[in-house]
């Protein structure tokens, strides 16, 4: 990575705030730090897992290709989420690609030996760890299901409502929700178009179901974002 001496959802722990470079002081190697731009790879496919990396600024794609070349966006990750984990659980070449989707990305790259002795240390880091892999492959499973079974309007709604359950705050009968996704990375995650998607989210808006803008989505009732 670039050294400087930091499931279609956004997850629920911020490991910044555990291992972030301010609060590491008693590791074997230094935590590297790296500035992307957009477009940039933080790791390929097929490169060697030798770190895990935690975001501190800006967004991260990550992603695989089909055999007939085509783009498949597994998930899109924030400031403190954690990506490369699957280097923990035996994977000695990457099997996706990480890439930045900012302009200014910034992440830490700690190696695999000192993440191992920092969970062998703290119980309920490495709790947090291995709950968050299992969470990520059950929200992959359930997006196949909704790409499988599902047409384009449910799998947007299911989106939001999946981002509801687990970002959103609730404000009276209203849900407000952190808004980090653009309308092409809903439809990356959803397995549609743009225009789709855009279409979708100002039908809701119309219908004084949800609002939104660059910032956040307010969700009026969930009961009624069907």
């Amino acid at each position: 990575m670039k050294a400087e001496t930091n499931l279609w959802f956004f997850e629920e722990n911020n490991f910044v705030n555990i291992f972030c470079p301010q609060k590491i002081v008693e590791l074997d190697h230094p935590v590297e730090q790296g500035t992307y731009h957009k477009g940039d790879h933080i790791y390929t496919i097929g490169e060697p897992s030798e770190y895990v990396y935690i975001i501190q600024q800006g967004r991260v794609k990550i992603g695989m290709y089909s055999d007939e070349g085509k783009e498949i966006v597994k998930t899109i990750l924030g400031p403190g989420e954690v990506f490369g984990e699957m280097a923990l659980t035996g994977e000695e070449n990457h099997r996706d690609f990480a890439m930045a989707l900012d302009s200014e990305t910034r992440v830490c790259a700690m190696t695999l030996d000192d993440m191992r002795n920092r969970m062998a240390d703290n119980q309920d880091l490495s709790m947090n760890i291995f709950k968050m892999v299992g969470k990520r492959i059950q929200k992959l499973e359930r997006r196949i299901e909704l790409l499988i079974s599902k047409d384009a309007r449910t799998r947007v709604i299911e989106f939001l409502r999946d981002m509801a359950r687990e970002k959103g705050r609730k404000v009276g009968f209203e849900t407000l929700i952190p808004n980090h996704f653009k309308h092409q990375d809903i439809a990356s995650l959803t397995g549609t178009s743009r225009q789709t998607v855009t279409t979708i989210l100002n039908e809701l808006k119309e219908k004084n179901i949800i609002n939104f803008d660059r910032r956040k989505i307010l969700i009026r009732d969930l009961e009624l974002l069907k």
